[in-house]
């Protein structure tokens, strides 16, 4: 079914890292007429590449593309007709019956499946363990990092949640910061800075939060926020190049252009 990339409209649940990403490579793509679900109050750590950061700041740009924060299904239409991308805090996912997209993408990355079903769009994309092509959605896309990274699958399942993070220069649980117990962040450095191990990011409820490697702080959770014990707050890449803090990494690219594929062979 061939249908013009600028009128097929496009759901995405989820605005974090992942999510923006792919979100960023449609956008290119010259699919403009997309809008994104978020919770109320999101917690991304790559904030800098976050399109749910919106839902705090209002907007935000990610390598040149505007995201803003919509009120209402209204406001998304108007965002489509000033070339941005609208941000709806839709926790029920409420648009998609409104709007009526041609696809919805699940990229929640939950590592479970949150409630997405085959009913929602004629094309319903699920990222990551948690879903089933065939079942739940009509194709899953691999998000573990490795040889099947971006794999798009037409039946069966991706891989199941390692628990730990991907490599990055032999580094994989040490990358990534951990509050300490429960209670309210409070950070000592901002995103970008170069840290060495043993550095204090910062505290939670006076509990320090401590980097584990060298590298730089790619990114964190807003200061200020409640957290649970053992939630991830902070990610160290140990590349130490400030320039990934703010550019969407190499998987969130992969995965997008998966997600472009897997609209083409419906659509194209």
């Amino acid at each position: 079914m061939k249908i013009k990339t600028n009128t097929l409209i496009i759901a995405i649940k989820g605005a974090g890292e992942m999510a923006t990403g792919l979100a960023c490579r449609l956008f290119q793509s010259n699919f403009n007429h997309i809008f994104m679900m978020e919770i109320q109050t999101p917690m991304a750590v790559r904030r800098r590449v976050s399109f749910c950061e919106a839902v705090h700041d209002g907007k935000i740009i990610v390598e040149g593309i505007t995201a803003k924060k919509a009120s209402d299904t209204d406001k998304i239409r108007s965002a489509w007709e000033n070339n941005y991308v609208p941000v709806i805090v839709d926790p029920a996912w409420e648009s998609i019956k409104a709007l009526r997209p041609h696809v919805v993408i699940d990229a929640i990355i939950a590592k479970k499946n949150l409630g997405t079903n085959l009913s929602e769009a004629p094309l319903v994309i699920g990222l990551g363990p948690g879903f089933e092509a065939g079942k739940d959605v009509h194709m899953a896309i691999e998000t573990n990092r490795g040889h099947n990274l971006g794999r798009l699958i037409l039946k069966g399942c991706p891989e199941p949640n390692t628990g730990a993070p991907g490599n990055i220069n032999g580094y994989t649980i040490e990358r990534v910061l951990r509050s300490p117990c429960a209670g309210i962040f409070t950070a000592s450095l901002t995103i970008g800075t170069l840290v060495k191990k043993n550095d204090v990011i910062g505290h939670v409820d006076g509990k320090a939060v401590i980097a584990r490697i060298d590298g730089v702080l790619r990114g964190q959770i807003r200061n200020g926020i409640r957290v649970k014990e053992h939630l991830k707050i902070g990610d160290i890449d140990p590349r130490g190049n400030k320039h990934y803090c703010t550019t969407i990494s190499e998987k969130a690219r992969a995965i997008g252009g998966s997600v472009l594929e897997a609209i083409l062979r419906k659509y194209n």
